[in-house]
């Protein structure tokens, strides 16, 4: 195991920030509306990489059976909670355990089975998935190529792994700090615009890590049609990676 693989990647100010925020994250119009808009779009994204990756039927309602799942800087289950009802096994972590709390009674009252842990990738260390997931996280941690060679080591042979992050532009700082977090859009601090990566710097860690980029996609705002995929990744990108 390589010193990235050991080191710890929780930002312990990160983990309080994200902390506070867990009893309203499953309000809609509350501090985490932003991620509310954002899911729809991430989960279209998945879908189709998922359906590419394992040939499987666009039409399927759980085209994850009998494969595992991995969501890491997992909140209070947004993203975990669909994988979930897409037929996968699905584990979460956060290092906010607020958040894990939130994410286990949420996933108790809709009557889903999530393997929910506190902690960082450190905690899953040996385990394997099929399906690795981490969206908006890497540009909150402590260490980005520790974290994603420990994300590489939770990828098992043939898997897929799927990542967001906002890119290092002037429009991601204008629109995400100068006007959502200025606004309340965003809560404040929530974001270091320093702490961004552009697409070819996360690229470059994923190859370090030893994985094959496979695409990247952009995530485009525009009022009234709120987030989109598109080709445009300077506010915020999404990037799929498979063992090379």
């Amino acid at each position: 195991m390589t010193d990235h693989a050991r080191a710890s990647t929780i930002d312990p100010a990160e983990a309080e920030h994200f902390g506070r925020l867990a009893a309203d994250w499953w309000n809609p119009k509350g501090s985490s509306a932003m991620l509310h808009r954002l899911n729809p779009v991430r989960l279209q994204y998945l879908r189709e990489a998922i359906d590419h990756h394992w040939d499987s039927d666009e039409h399927g309602f759980a085209p994850l059976g009998g494969k595992t799942a991995l969501d890491v800087g997992c909140g209070a289950g947004l993203l975990a909670e669909p994988l979930a009802r897409l037929g996968a096994s699905v584990t979460g972590i956060d290092a906010a355990p607020e958040n894990i709390g939130a994410a286990q009674a949420h996933a108790q009252a809709v009557g889903l089975d999530i393997d929910y842990i506190a902690g960082g990738i450190e905690n899953v260390a040996g385990r394997r998935f099929d399906l690795v997931t981490s969206m908006e996280v890497i540009e909150h941690v402590a260490d980005p190529a520790a974290f994603v060679a420990g994300l590489a080591g939770a990828l098992a042979d043939g898997g897929l792994m799927v990542l967001s992050t906002p890119n290092r532009t002037a429009l991601s700082r204008i629109a995400m700090i100068t006007l959502g977090e200025g606004t309340g859009a965003i809560p404040k601090g929530t974001h270091d615009w320093s702490r961004f990566l552009t697409p070819e710097e996360l690229t470059a860690l994923l190859k370090e890590a030893g994985l094959e980029v496979t695409d990247v996609r952009g995530l485009s705002f525009a009022p009234g049609r709120g987030f989109t995929l598109s080709a445009d990744t300077k506010l915020d990108y999404l990037v799929t990676a498979r063992a090379a």
